[in-house]
Parts: structure tokens; C-alpha cells; sequence
């Protein structure tokens, strides 16, 4: 059932993406961090008063501790308690609510879905029109971008993404079903709401932020040896993906978002990073891929057809791994019945 449920999520977000008109886990999970955060603050001042009315590091660490266990506790037992109910008073429920799921924690397709429509503002010579549909997909400031830069913009989100809303949804959803596969979604929303090291959120989000980093190690890895591999599939340079990979992996101060970024600057022979502005602030990354020439439009279908093939492999293993987790785990221990909460 689970290897099924895999392939018919997978496919559901193919042709749908995410309907702005459905309700999202994700937005909802968004809306309990936005209503938790200010208590979360009272709580620390209150007990750990700092300068200006705020709180002491330590108590806000503390308290985005709390935040992330509160936020990431209720997403999993909710996740847990909708499938256990719903598993022994109605199967057909079980079925939507469990497909649903899994359909809702994979993240792809609205992803291409933009980058097409930048591609197509800018093959119109739109800039303007460009720059506001990549705003949607990056967090970076996009008004001054130029077609170049907008372009490597789109392949450094797209690297990302394959690992952060693809592979580490599938790994975790693989090794403790959809409780796993929300309870990284949840890390995932924190990190992207409050994991920023700006002033309001350098100790806040720093818990929020380092849980991210841990859950993302093994799958950004796994994400980089999926995009070698589609490399060599699509005929782009995959020894090249390799040698980024290794040598420039770890440049980012992040130990995650370099992984895939370094390995599709090579597989194409790009350059990725640099300055970028965040908020108004000039960030300078380092360059992945130096010595490359800049992204084009090619780039960028390139890149896409690697990430397609990088996909489809992922499916492949995850349905394997799948079939033999939960029948040797069935077999061996007899707990075919136990893994309806899951699947």
C-alpha cells in the first residue's frame, strides 16, 4: 500500500501542484507559528527580562526551542491522530486522508510551474515581468535582477528545492510514513519563518534553524547523488557534478544548500552564488562553479530535465525501499496491523 500511495501522490502533485483554492497542511501549520511566536516571546521576557523590553538570548533560545516542540509536536500527532481515527471507524476516509498527505509534503511541481513563467517573461524581453513571478519562488530581493542573474536565481531555487520539497519529503515519509514525512514539513515552515539570522530571529530561530540543518543532512547528500546520476542520464557533464560536489559542497555557511547547487553548476558549467541582496542587505555568498559562464534560458531547461530524470530515479529507489521496509518489517514482526496510522 505505501509504495502505491507513493506513486499516486507523486502523481496528483504532477498534474495539480497545489491549488491555491484547497487547504494546505503547510499554510496551516504557517498560521500556528504566527499565532504561537508572540506568547512564545511574552513567556521568555517575562521570566528572563533583557534590554528594551526584550529578552535575554538564552531565554529566547529557549523559547524558540518551545516554539519548534509545540508547532512540530501538534503537526505529528495531528498528522497521527487523523489516521488512527479515521483507520478504524471508515477505510475510504483513511484512504483520501493518508493519499492527501503524502500528495500535500511533496513540492515540485508549482515550483516548475513559476519557472516557466519567468522563462516566459523574459523570452517577451519583460524584465519587469520577470522579476515578479521569480519574487513568488525565491527569498531574495528581485527588483533590480537582470536576466542573467534572474536566471541563476532559478536554477540555484530549483537545486534546492529538489532536495528541500522533494527527496527529504520521500526519505522521511519512506522510513516513518506521513507522520515523518509532516513532521520534516513542520521543520522545514519553521526554518523558512523564523530561521533567519537577522536581528529579530538570531536566537529566537536558531533551535528551528539547526533541527532543519539535521534533518536535511542526509537527504541534500542523497539529492546531489541523484543529480550526478540524471547528469550522466541527460548527457550533461556528470564528472564535472561530481567534482563541484566534493570540492564545494560545504562552501555556503549552511552544510546543506550548497550540495545541489554546486552539483548543477557543474553538470551545466555555470557559475551560482555571489551577492545577492536579502531585506534590503547585500549577502555575498561564494561562487559555486567558478570559472563558468553565466546561466541562459538552455541553463534553465537544462536544469529542469536533470531534476525530471533526478525525480524519477528518487521514485524509483523510494518505491523499492518502501516495498521492502514494510514487508520485511510485516513479516518479521508481525505488525501489518500497527502501520495503519502510518499507512
Amino acid at each position: 500500500m505505501a509504495p502505491l500511495f507513493t506513486f499516486l501522490a507523486f502523481l496528483l502533485d504532477s498534474l495539480l501542484g497545489d491549488p491555491q483554492s484547497w487547504p494546505h497542511p503547510v499554510r496551516v501549520i504557517g498560521k500556528l507559528i504566527w499565532t504561537l511566536e508572540k506568547p512564545a516571546r511574552a513567556i521568555a521576557r517575562f521570566f528572563s527580562p533583557g534590554e528594551e523590553g526584550g529578552a535575554t538570548p538564552r531565554a529566547l533560545i529557549a523559547a524558540g526551542a518551545g516554539l519548534y516542540l509545540a508547532v512540530v509536536g501538534l503537526t505529528a500527532f495531528t498528522t497521527w491522530a487523523a489516521l488512527r481515527l479515521a483507520s478504524h471507524y471508515f477505510f475510504y476516509a483513511w484512504l483520501v486522508i493518508a493519499l492527501y498527505l503524502i500528495f500535500t509534503s511533496i513540492c515540485l511541481k508549482d515550483l516548475a510551474r513559476h519557472a516557466k513563467r519567468v522563462e516566459s517573461f523574459l523570452a517577451k524581453e519583460d524584465l519587469g515581468g520577470a522579476r515578479q513571478a521569480l519574487s513568488w519562488i525565491v527569498g531574495r530581493d528581485t527588483r533590480d535582477l537582470t536576466a542573467a542573474q534572474i536566471r541563476r536565481a532559478e536554477i540555484e531555487t530549483l537545486a534546492e528545492n529538489f532536495s528541500d520539497g522533494l527527496i527529504a519529503p520521500f526519505l522521511y515519509l519512506s522510513l516513518f510514513g506521513p507522520v515523518g514525512a509532516w513532521l520534516y514539513k513542520a521543520t522545514n515552515t519553521l526554518d523558512s519563518m523564523v530561521g533567519y539570522k537577522n536581528d529579530k530571529y538570531l536566537y529566537f530561530g536558531r533551535f528551528s534553524a539547526y533541527a532543519d540543518d539535521v534533518l536535511n543532512y542526509i537527504p541534500a547528500r542523497l539529492a546531489a547523488l541523484y543529480l550526478i546520476a540524471a547528469s550522466f542520464l541527460s548527457r550533461k557533464n556528470a564528472r564535472e557534478a561530481f567534482t563541484r560536489w566534493r570540492a564545494e559542497g560545504s562552501f555556503h555557511a549552511s552544510p546543506n544548500s550548497a550540495q545541489t547547487e554546486a552539483t548543477m553548476a557543474g553538470a551545466l558549467g555555470v557559475y551560482l552564488g555571489g551577492a545577492s541582496t536579502y531585506g534590503g542587505k547585500e549577502i555575498v555568498k561564494p561562487v559555486l562553479g567558478a570559472g563558468g559562464r553565466e546561466a541562459t534560458a538552455d541553463d534553465v531547461r537544462d536544469a529542469e530535465k536533470i531534476i525530471r530524470i533526478g525525480v524519477f530515479l528518487a521514485l524509483i529507489q523510494v518505491f523499492l525501499c518502501q516495498t521492502l521496509l514494510y514487508s520485511l518489517l510485516g513479516y518479521l514482526l508481525g505488525w501489518a496491523g500497527d502501520f495503519s496510522p502510518l499507512f
